[in-house]
């Protein structure tokens, strides 16, 4: 055989087993994220409910839900309750402020939630 035939066959075979092997990497990398990735998610949403700057966030638009809600109609009350009550599903209660901690328990207790 030519020599220059045997050095493009060995690189042409370099090339393809690298190829494979990217794509395979690049495979099993798509298989391990569809595994991990929503764990890691979960993680990064809790930590970020958890920071400073949710927390305010979320008592702000507490407290201008409750000012709303104290000069809303009887219809638009409840409404605002509802969307209260969404809002307020998933959270601790005890990471807000009294004041809108006190106006969402109200809000539960006028609901038969606790």
């Amino acid at each position: 055989m030519n020599p220059l035939t045997v050095t493009l066959a060995i690189v042409l075979s370099v090339f393809v087993i690298v190829f494979g092997l990217a794509f395979l990497g690049n495979l099993a990398d798509f298989g391990l994220a569809k595994t991990f990735e929503p764990a890691r998610e979960h993680v990064r949403r809790e930590t970020f409910e958890q920071s400073k700057a949710y927390r305010q966030g979320l008592a702000q638009e507490l407290q201008n839900f409750q000012l709303k809600y104290i000069e809303a109609s009887p219809e638009h009350k409840a409404a605002l309750a509802s969307l209260i009550l969404q809002r307020t599903a998933d959270v601790d209660l005890e990471t807000l402020p009294q004041g809108v901690r006190t106006f969402v328990q109200e809000i539960r207790a006028t609901r038969g939630l606790h």
